[in-house]
């Protein structure tokens, strides 16, 4: 399973809008309920993001494929204070935060 997460700090006067955006995101992923993707976003304190994404092995990113994704995208430097940072990660220990 290939895990990443992103972090970024937005513009205080932005950070309501991507929030917004996110929540989009993750309405569409409910309606469409892609099979082999764990995805959760978190705000850290105001303007703080991060997310988190799990893909399985053989399965592609369909996250990245999602309408509200793009839209989510469209700008985001332009909300941004801090590019986003991308890392794949390793769990050291889990539980039950993000396993079913």
């Amino acid at each position: 399973m290939k895990r990443i997460a992103i972090r970024y700090r937005t513009r205080p006067e932005s950070a309501d809008e991507n929030q917004r955006l996110i929540e989009e995101v993750f309405r569409e992923l409910t309606e469409k309920a892609p099979s082999g993707v764990k995805y959760a976003a978190l705000r850290l304190d105001e303007s703080v993001f991060l997310h988190l994404l799990a893909v399985e092995d053989g399965v592609d990113d369909s996250v990245a494929s999602l309408h509200a994704f793009g839209a989510f995208r469209n700008g985001i430097l332009n909300r941004c204070l801090e590019e986003p940072a991308q890392a794949v990660v390793q769990v050291i220990g889990d539980f039950e935060m993000f396993s079913k």
